[in-house]
C-alpha cells in the first residue's frame, strides 16, 4: 500500500511517494480483480505486465493515480498491473536546445534583448540540461522541457536587461554563468539540473556596427596623431642637442657637410650643389 505526500518548497508543490496509501475500497477491489486477471491469463499477462527501460531512462508509475513506492524504476526490467497502473518514461540524458522568441524547438537561443544603454542586439545562447530527479520532473511540472525553455528564455532576457552594452561584449561568461545559478535554482523543483549556459554570440543592427566602427577609426586617428606628436617632439629634442654639439666644434659642421656630399652623390643626380667651407665664408665677410 502508497500514499502520496505533498510538500511545500518556494511556494511550489512537490510531490513525492509514501507508504501508506489508502486506495480506498474500489481501489483495493479493483487491484484484486486486475491481480485474478493476470493469474487466468497467465502466462500471456506476462507480455503487458513486464517492462523494459534502457540504461539511460526511467519509468514513473502510477498506480490508481497515485505514485507508485520506490521512486522511478529502471534501468532493466520491472512489472506494472494492467488496468491499474500506468507509466511514463523519462530520458536522463542531457539535452541541449534554443528558445527563441517565436519558436521553441531550435537547438540555440535567440532573441532581441533591450539593454540599459537603449541599444537592440540580438543574443545567441546555449543551454544545456539533464532530468536529475525523474519523480518530479513527472509529478511537479507539466512539460518540464517546455518550462525550461521559457524559463531560460525570461532569464537570459532580464540578465541582459541590467547590463551595459559594453557589459554585454565583455563580460559573456560572467552572464552565462549567472544565467546557469538562476536556472538551476529555479528547476531544482522539477528535477531538472542545468548543467552548462554558453553565450553563442552578440549581433549588433547594422547601424550600430557602424557607429562603432566610425569610432573606433576616429580613436585609432586621435591615437596616431599623439604619437606622431610624441615622435616630433622626441626628434626636436634630438635635433636640439645635436645643434648644441655642433655648436661647441666647428669642424663638426663641415664634416656634416661632406655627408651630406655623400648622400647627394649618391642619388645619381645631374646637378650636384657643394656647400663652401664655413671658414671660407666667415673670412670673406670678415673682409667685407
Amino acid at each position: 500500500i502508497f500514499t502520496q505526500k505533498s510538500l511545500n518548497v518556494d511556494n511550489k508543490n512537490v510531490f513525492t511517494a509514501g507508504d501508506d496509501a489508502d486506495y480506498g475500497c474500489c481501489g483495493i477491489c479493483l487491484l484484486i480483480l486486475s491481480g485474478f486477471i493476470i493469474l487466468l491469463t497467465f502466462p500471456v499477462a506476462i507480455c503487458m505486465c513486464v517492462k523494459v527501460v534502457q540504461e539511460y531512462e526511467r519509468a514513473v508509475i502510477f498506480r490508481l493515480g497515485r505514485l507508485s513506492k520506490g521512486g522511478a524504476k529502471g534501468p532493466g526490467i520491472f512489472f506494472v498491473i494492467p488496468c491499474t497502473d500506468e507509466y511514463r518514461k523519462v530520458d536522463l540524458r542531457t539535452v541541449s536546445f534554443d528558445v527563441p522568441p517565436q519558436e521553441v524547438n531550435l537547438h540555440f537561443l535567440t532573441m532581441a534583448i533591450l539593454t540599459k544603454d537603449s541599444v537592440t542586439i540580438s543574443v545567441d545562447a546555449v543551454v544545456y540540461y539533464r532530468v536529475q530527479d525523474a519523480t518530479m520532473s513527472i509529478a511537479n511540472v507539466e512539460n518540464a522541457d517546455g518550462a525550461t525553455r521559457l524559463l531560460a528564455q525570461t532569464t537570459l532576457r532580464n540578465m541582459l536587461g541590467t547590463k551595459s552594452l559594453s557589459e554585454v561584449l565583455t563580460d559573456r561568461e560572467e552572464i552565462s554563468a549567472g544565467m546557469q545559478a538562476t536556472l538551476d535554482i529555479a528547476t531544482d523543483p522539477w528535477g531538472i539540473k542545468v548543467e552548462r549556459v554558453e553565450i553563442k554570440d552578440v549581433r549588433l543592427p547594422v547601424q550600430l556596427q557602424r557607429a562603432m566602427a566610425a569610432e573606433a577609426e576616429a580613436a585609432r586617428d586621435a591615437r596616431a596623431k599623439v604619437i606622431a606628436a610624441e615622435g616630433e617632439m622626441n626628434a626636436s629634442r634630438k635635433l636640439k642637442e645635436a645643434a648644441d654639439v655642433m655648436s661647441e666644434s666647428p669642424n663638426s659642421m663641415q664634416l656634416r657637410y661632406l655627408q651630406t656630399l655623400t648622400a647627394i652623390s649618391a642619388e645619381k643626380n645631374s646637378t650636384i650643389i657643394f656647400p663652401l667651407p664655413i671658414d671660407m665664408v666667415t673670412s670673406l665677410m670678415t673682409k667685407k
